[in-house]
C-alpha cells in the first residue's frame, strides 16, 4: 500500500460534517451512511439468547466466519468489569447467574463479582437479515476488548486488564476475585455452547488489545493498550495450536534501541513513509507477576508504541493502530512487512520492515484510529474512538480518506469492523447503544 496523504481541510467536529453531503441523517437516529445505505440491527443488549441469558452490552471486537447454508457466524467480544450487573448477561440484579453453574465460567468472583466479559457468538441469515440463533460462548472472563480470527475457525479474545486474585476496591465498588486476568482465550466459532475457559498463557499477561495471524506462519502479532506498550509476536511450538506454548517476543528498531514512534517530544522522530528494519527480543516469563511485560521489552531495546490498538493482517502485511500516537495524539497506523523468514534463525539476514502509514492531525478525516480491518475492495476501513463523533473512515491505496458511517448520535465508539466472508455484509458495533449492525450497500462505489 502507499503512503497516506494527510487531508487538507479545516478542523471539522465530525465524519458527516467532513463528507461533503455523503452521508445521510438517519430518521433513527443510530448510524448515519451514504445514500442507498441500508443498516439492520442485528442484536441489542439485554434481549434473550438461546442459552437463557441476556446480551450483554459493551461490544467491541468480532469476526466473521462462515455458516452452513449461506449463513454468517459472528464472534463479539464484551468489554465488560465485573461491575456493574447491568451490563450483564446475567441480568441487572445478576438473578441469572446461578443458571451458569453447570457451565465453564472461568471467573465466579467468590459468587459475588464474577467476571462479566466475554463472547456471544451469533449465527446471522444474510437472507431475512435476522438472527437465527445467540448464545453466551466465553464466560467469566473481564474486559474482553478486541482480538482476531484464526484461520483454523477460531476467535482470540483479548482481556484489556491485569487484575490479581483477592478483594481489590475498584471505582468505589469491591471486587472479589478468583483467577489472574489478563490473558488470551480462544473461541471455536462452531461451537454451540460456552467454550472452555483456558488461558494462553504462554502468549502473555498483559493488557491486550488485538491480535492478527499470518496464515503462512502461523505467527501470532498483538497489540498492547497503554500509553507506553509494544508489539508483541507469539511464535508457537506448533502453529495453530495455541495451547501447546511457544515464545513471546517485542519488537524493536534495528540499530535504533528504543525506538520511539509515537512522535511525541520528536514529531519527526519517525516519518511518514520511511521504512525501517526491525528486530525482535525475547520475553522471558510472559505468565508475567507484575504488569511489566512493556518495560521488561523497553530494557532489551524493544520499540515503543502510544496505545497499540486494531491489527489485521491482509495481502501478506499487518496493518495496526496506535490510537493516541502522532503530535497531536490523534493517532497512527503503521505497516509491518514480515520477512521472508519470519521467526526463524534466517530472519536476521533478511529482516521484516515496518514504516508509519499514517499520522492523523485536526486536519485529518480520521482521528484516534482503532478497530480496523482490511475491506474486500482493498481499502482499509478503521474505527474511530474519539470524544468527538466516531465514524467509520476508509483509506484507499493511494492514501485518500471518505467517510463512509457517523454516530452522530451518542458519544459512543464504533468496534468489530468485519465483513462477511463474501464480502457483502460490512457488521460494527456502536459500543455504548449496546448494538450490532449488518450494513449493506452497493461497495462497488468505493472500490
Amino acid at each position: 500500500m502507499q503512503a497516506l496523504a494527510v487531508a487538507s481541510a479545516t478542523p471539522i467536529k465530525s465524519v458527516a460534517q467532513r463528507s461533503d453531503g455523503l452521508l445521510k441523517p438517519d430518521p433513527a437516529e443510530v448510524i448515519d451512511l451514504p445514500e442507498g445505505w441500508n443498516y439492520s440491527i442485528v442484536s441489542e443488549t439485554g434481549e434473550e439468547m438461546d442459552d437463557g441469558l441476556l446480551v450483554p452490552g459493551a461490544q467491541d471486537g468480532m469476526s466473521a466466519f462462515a455458516g452452513e447454508d449461506g449463513k454468517i457466524i459472528l464472534v463479539c467480544n464484551h468489554e465488560i468489569r465485573p461491575y456493574p450487573t447491568t451490563l450483564s448477561a446475567f441480568g441487572p440484579a445478576a438473578e441469572r447467574l446461578g443458571e451458569t453453574r453447570s457451565r465453564p465460567l472461568y471467573d465466579f468472583g467468590a459468587d459475588k463479582t464474577p467476571g462479566l466479559g466475554g463472547t456471544t457468538t451469533i449465527h446471522y441469515d444474510p437472507a431475512s437479515r435476522s438472527k437465527t440463533h445467540m448464545h453466551m460462548s466465553l464466560l467469566g472472563t473481564e474486559i474482553n476488548c478486541a482480538g482476531g480470527p484464526t484461520p483454523w475457525r477460531s476467535w482470540l479474545s483479548c482481556e484489556e486488564c491485569f487484575s490479581d486474585p483477592g478483594t481489590a476496591f475498584e471505582r468505589g465498588r469491591v471486587v472479589h476475585r478468583e483467577k489472574k486476568h489478563g490473558y488470551i482465550f480462544e473461541v471455536a466459532a462452531d461451537d454451540m455452547q460456552a467454550a472452555n475457559p483456558e488461558p494462553l498463557t504462554q502468549m502473555g499477561r498483559f493488557e491486550h488489545e488485538a491480535a492478527a495471524i499470518d496464515p503462512a506462519t502461523g505467527l501470532v502479532y498483538l497489540t498492547e493498550d497503554r500509553h507506553r506498550s509494544l508489539l508483541y509476536r507469539f511464535i508457537p511450538n506448533v502453529p495453530g495450536r495455541l495451547r501447546e506454548g511457544g515464545r513471546l517476543q517485542a519488537m524493536g528498531i534495528r540499530k535504533q534501541p528504543g525506538f520511539d514512534t509515537r512522535n511525541w517530544s520528536n514529531p519527526r522522530g519517525m516519518p511518514v513513509d520511511q521504512w525501517y528494519e526491525t528486530t525482535w527480543v525475547d520475553l522471558e516469563q510472559p505468565d508475567a507477576i507484575e504488569n511489566d511485560l512493556r518495560f521488561q521489552g523497553a530494557e532489551k531495546g524493544a520499540a515503543m508504541f502510544s496505545r497499540g490498538e486494531g491489527i489485521c493482517f491482509a495481502d501478506g502485511e499487518i496493518m495496526l493502530a496506535a490510537t493516541i500516537g502522532g503530535p497531536e495524539r490523534l493517532g497512527q497506523i503503521f505497516n509491518y512487512v514480515p520477512s521472508p523468514a519470519e521467526g526463524t534463525d534466517e530472519e536476521t539476514l533478511n529482516p521484516g520492515k515496518i514504516r508509519l502509514f499514517a499520522e492523523s492531525t485536526s486536519d485529518s478525516i480520521l482521528r484516534h484510529a482503532d478497530n480496523l480491518t482490511m475491506s474486500p475492495w482493498g481499502d482499509l476501513i478503521v474505527c474511530e474512538d474519539t470524544a468527538e463523533h466516531c465514524g467509520l473512515v476508509g483509506i484507499r491505496p493511494d492514501g485518500t480518506q471518505y467517510a463512509i458511517a457517523d454516530n452522530a448520535y451518542t458519544p459512543s465508539e464504533l468496534a468489530g469492523i468485519c465483513f462477511s466472508p463474501d464480502g457483502n455484509v460490512m457488521f460494527v458495533n456502536i459500543q455504548l447503544r449496546g448494538m450490532t449492525l449488518a450494513i449493506t450497500g452497493p461497495w462497488s462505489s468505493f472500490s
